[in-house]
């Protein structure tokens, strides 16, 4: 099925989309909150039978819009032995001629971290102002109410027959990695076959600016060892002469970056056209929005566009060493270090990975030596915004939400985007998503601004009903 551009709106007809959205909208916040409770957090360690609440609650909500035929809970071997986290897959074919969107989200979270470090418990969805707080309530669980109730809105305008055909995709284990995502696509291609993608799981500009994501970084992720000794010493009778690992690690370190806090890796820059920042108050605004304290000042060169977008940022995530309560006088035989490398479209992330071992490798002060494990990675991605979908949906943002949208970059990865491109290669893909500059995706209060949520459903539900009158 080629994808043409809808027909010019017709105002009737959207002001039914708006309307059944307005109508549905207390309901969807409501399933948002019933998600949020359930902590399915697929990282090892955590309760795997959250998640598999978690999905089985998904395919509850799914199977209530009366929209699909098909609804189930899937699971697919994992990368390196045992099964993926379960996730939920549905599908509506289309009537003859129409073309069939696939409605991609992701029911699992990240870690809370510390309870004390929330304003109100994770788990508890909580509304302060116009912020609906919890963790996921952003990341994905938004992006996962966002299809089920433009579905609902569709249906609603359509007297419940839509001509389009509707597949939905909502994962278990994206944050953890998408080990199984893979092996999944390959044994559900069928199910999860359509001619355009909708990926629920990116940013907006701001509150009342939206987005449509252009271009994505790719990640490279690895633990790096860092020994000098067979173990640990006394740091009085040998320091001073003997390296121990603690000094070679920050030493080490130290070379990933100059003096401004540009990477100084060779072979992770690639090439790219510079790009000016959308806005001249972006360095203003990476301040705000980052938390900088007083006197601190961004890293790197360049436009604010460039350095979050297109080139690339290097991040010590973790460090396994003893910790100040635990503290002695000992030099350490050996830390551990967990590494994440951003890289921009250009760079493949197997090149990356083989520049950064050999950074690491060649820069190793005293001596140390280096191992390198658990190596990970995601290709950067870029869209291809000139096609009719694009076109379609910069029109359903633009009146959902009454401003232009922008057409962005995204410093994040999301590693599965070649691998819907490899299955399906005619299908043209679109990231969008619920989160703002405020939304603290990944920390601490994570929170979805519930406008920008009314106004995400909205625009999905306003690009489905016109896909369908066009047919």
């Amino acid at each position: 099925m080629v994808l043409t551009q809808p027909g010019a709106d017709l105002q009737g007809d959207d002001v039914a989309v708006r309307q059944a959205v307005a109508d549905g909208f207390p309901a969807a916040v409501a399933t948002l909150g019933e998600l949020i409770r359930i902590p399915s957090i697929a990282f090892p360690g955590f309760d795997p039978e959250q998640v598999q609440r978690s999905a089985a609650a998904v395919a509850e909500h799914a199977r209530a819009t009366g929209a699909f035929d098909l609804v189930e809970v899937r699971r697919a071997p994992a990368a390196g032995g045992g099964t993926g986290n379960p996730a939920v897959v549905a599908r509506r074919d289309p009537a003859p001629g129409a073309p069939t969107v696939l409605l991609y989200a992701h029911h699992d979270v990240q870690p809370p971290g510390p309870d004390d470090a929330w304003a109100s418990p994770p788990f508890i969805p909580t509304v302060r102002g116009e912020r609906l707080y919890g963790r996921g309530a952003s990341d994905d669980k938004a992006g996962v109410v966002t299809h089920l109730a433009a579905i609902r809105a569709l249906l609603a305008v359509t007297a419940g027959a839509p001509r389009i055909g509707l597949a939905l995709f909502v994962e278990g284990e994206e944050e953890a990695g998408s080990s199984s995502f893979d092996a999944f696509l390959a044994q559900n291609a069928d199910t999860l076959a359509g001619d355009l993608i909708v990926v629920a799981d990116s940013d907006n500009a701001a509150v009342g600016t939206p987005s449509l994501t252009t271009s994505l970084r790719g990640n490279v992720t690895m633990t790096v060892t860092v020994a000098t000794m067979d173990h640990a010493s006394h740091s009085g009778m040998y320091g001073g002469a003997v390296p121990d690992a603690m000094l070679a690690t920050v030493t080490l370190l130290a070379t990933l970056w100059d003096p401004q806090g540009t990477v100084a890796v060779a072979g992770l820059a690639g090439s790219f056209d510079a790009l000016a920042d959308a806005d001249p108050s972006a360095p203003a605004h990476l301040a705000r929005d980052a938390g900088l304290l007083p006197g601190v000042r961004p890293i790197g060169g360049g436009s604010v566009a460039d350095r979050l977008w297109r080139g690339p940022a290097i991040t010590v995530t973790g460090i396994d060493a003893p910790d100040v309560r635990n503290a002695s006088n000992t030099l350490q035989g050996s830390v551990r270090v967990r590494i994440s490398a951003r890289v921009g479209p250009g760079v493949r992330a197997a090149d990356a990975a083989a520049a950064l071992t050999a950074h690491l490798r060649a820069h190793a002060p005293f001596g140390a030596h280096i191992d390198v494990a658990d190596v990970d990675s995601a290709e950067p991605y870029l869209a291809d915004t000139g096609g009719a979908a694009a076109t379609a949906a910069l029109g359903a943002l633009r009146d959902a939400w009454g401003a232009e949208p922008a057409q962005t970059g995204v410093g994040g990865s999301i590693p599965f985007l070649a691998t819907l491109s490899r299955t399906f290669p005619d299908a043209q893909i679109l990231i969008t998503g619920v989160e703002d500059p405020d939304t603290r995706a990944h920390a601490p209060d994570e929170s979805q601004h519930l406008g920008v949520l009314h106004r995400a459903v909205l625009a999905e539900a306003l690009l489905l009903a016109r896909l369908d009158r066009d047919r």
